[in-house]
């Protein structure tokens, strides 16, 4: 779907499913992207790290955030960046959506 010069509900482009965690790319460059994600409760990402910074905005719900092994909790509304090569994991506290910004620096972009 072309998102170009169109108005669109982030929170509408990116459905729930039981006991998965779905995900839709808008934006994806050599820069970076823009990425979708709907999780159901209990769902997650486990800990990992990214050579990039990431911001997460949450659309629905309430999800746990651990940067670094910090507990954050994020409802909806509400944002946190993680910063590049930093362990960070994600659980569903309920069943919640993301906007998940991720950019690349210099050094990856040429690599």
């Amino acid at each position: 779907m072309d998102f170009e010069n169109k108005a669109s509900r982030l929170v509408d482009l990116v459905n729930y499913q039981e006991g998965s965690v779905v995900s839709k790319t808008l934006i994806k460059k050599q820069t970076g992207t823009v990425t979708l994600f709907a999780f159901d409760q209990e769902q997650g990402l486990s800990e990992h790290t990214a050579p990039f910074d990431a911001m997460v905005c949450v659309l629905d719900g309430e999800v746990e955030i651990r940067i670094s092994g910090n507990p954050v909790v994020l409802k909806q509304g509400e944002m946190i960046i993680m910063p590049a090569n930093k362990p960070h994991a994600l659980k569903a506290v309920t069943k919640f959506k993301m906007m998940l910004t991720m950019i690349k620096n210099q050094k990856e972009i040429l690599l």
